[in-house]
């Protein structure tokens, strides 16, 4: 008699009530997919991440337009001609790595974000959709395919071999920790600024991985081209910032006056800034740090290089 109560409730008890849906669990986020540009010259720009960076050319994909430079077989900057002349704004989007595009894509859904009826599949068989964070910006998640492209014949070609963060301006950091934070399970992982009574930047770090997003807060109103492209911007990492200024220079490189000398940043690590033919900041970062930072701590795990990419 109690084995038969039993049973009855095991099979009750996991029933919904009407108006009830199941509890989605969010698939893992482990680090940055993408970054999406507006180019003028294409083959101004193939000089800079192919050339230079030495990064694998391969066009977007049928379902995209322009073109795509890999850091390694999963991570790249993709380039697109800009909708009018003169834009002031290079960015497109930004692109995370997740486990499972389909049930993310539920999961948003689930949670009163406007996402797509369905998921893109490329032939490779990726997946991916697009959807807007509080601010609008464009925020893309992609699920690896079987047979992802190979970043090249040698790993000595690449300056680097991994894009550890990107960034973009941001206004409302309350809203946009609610999309990142509170719902994607991104953490604060360091904060910092210029000045001691105000934070700039907010390195938020992706919940499964070492990769992070950065909110660059407080830009004037109306910024500049110049201005903007700096502050949308992305971070290939390197063992060391001495020897990446050696290869470059041994490639043909010559530093323009907006590009500064390496620099030891707040955060304690050694960088170098580039920038692309169209102005967008490429902020080369040292793994580790070499002092303690200032502002803040840092709260998550640091990234590492990837050889076997």
């Amino acid at each position: 008699m109690i084995r038969t109560w039993a049973l009855c409730c095991a099979l009750v008890v996991p029933a919904l009530l009407p108006g009830q849906e199941a509890k989605l669990n969010r698939p893992t986020i482990t680090g940055i997919s993408h970054m999406t540009l507006y180019a003028d010259d294409f083959a101004k720009s193939q000089q800079f991440y192919g050339s230079l960076l030495g990064w694998k050319e391969t066009p977007a994909g049928p379902a995209q337009s322009g073109v795509r430079f890999y850091a390694n077989h999963a991570q790249y900057i993709q380039l697109l001609s800009p909708p009018s002349q003169g834009l002031a704004n290079r960015f497109d989007s930004i692109g995370f790595s997740t486990s499972d595009a389909e049930a993310l894509r539920q999961f948003l859904a689930a949670n009163g974000i406007t996402v797509p009826k369905a998921v893109t599949v490329e032939p490779d068989r990726s997946r991916s959709f697009l959807t807007r964070d509080p601010e609008g910006n464009k925020v893309e998640f992609t699920q690896a395919g079987l047979h992802p492209p190979k970043a090249g014949e040698s790993a000595a070609a690449r300056v680097s071999t991994h894009i550890i963060h990107a960034g973009f301006v941001a206004h409302d950091r309350a809203a946009l920790d609610r999309f990142y934070k509170d719902l994607l399970g991104f953490h604060l992982y360091w904060q910092g600024g210029a000045k001691a009574d105000q934070t700039d930047w907010v390195m938020m770090q992706v919940p499964d991985g070492a990769d992070w997003l950065e909110y660059m807060l407080n830009l004037p109103a109306n910024p500049s081209r110049r201005e903007m492209a700096s502050a949308n911007h992305f971070s290939p990492g390197v063992v060391s910032v001495a020897e990446l200024d050696r290869k470059l220079k041994q490639r043909g490189w010559v530093p323009s006056a907006n590009e500064r000398p390496p620099l030891l940043g707040l955060d304690g690590k050694w960088q170098l800034d580039l920038y692309d033919p169209d102005g967008t900041r490429a902020e080369f970062m040292e793994f580790k740090t070499v002092k303690e930072p200032c502002c803040s701590s840092f709260t998550g795990t640091q990234p590492e290089p990837s050889p076997t990419w």
